[in-house]
């Protein structure tokens, strides 16, 4: 899966001018499943995400998670994070999840913060969705994990 994370001051997604959901300070999270990625993937990737330590502590180092500081959660769905610009000038986007595998792993997201963290708002898979943002230092972070192959039947 490929996530982006930016720490934020505040955050908002509207569609068709409606808010859907919104935080205060804390993580906006966007995600992309890829063709290989698992539920396993998913939850490895909220897990982490749930524990980097990318806000000041008391000294103004990167020393708390989003946990630690009581911070909102906002999940939004990006096919286009998986862009492939490396044949011209259009990107590709064949390295995303089919729909229903993206939109299932985005669903376990969701319901993985959700029963983990107690402040997770979302948009809407696959909707024309405007995000707004106030960035926070700025901080903005790529993650990518791949679903394990090391796992026993």
């Amino acid at each position: 899966m490929i996530a982006l994370l930016q720490r934020v001051a505040r955050a908002h997604v509207e569609i068709a001018g409606c808010t859907v959901g919104a935080i205060g300070p804390g993580l906006l999270l966007f995600v992309c499943a890829e063709p290989g990625d698992d539920e396993d993937t998913a939850d490895r990737l909220v897990a982490k995400v749930l524990k980097l330590r990318i806000f000041g502590d008391a000294a103004g180092k990167m020393n708390r998670s989003v946990a630690d500081v009581a911070g909102g959660l906002l999940v939004v769905s990006q096919f286009t994070l998986a862009a492939d610009t490396s044949g011209g000038n259009r990107p590709s986007f064949t390295g995303a999840a089919p729909p229903e595998l993206g939109r299932r792993l985005y669903e376990r997201v969701l319901a993985t913060a959700r029963a983990s963290h107690p402040q997770v708002a979302c948009g809407e898979f696959g909707a024309d969705m405007q995000v707004h943002l106030v960035n926070d230092g700025p901080v903005t972070i790529s993650l990518r994990l791949s679903p394990r192959t090391d796992r026993q039947p």
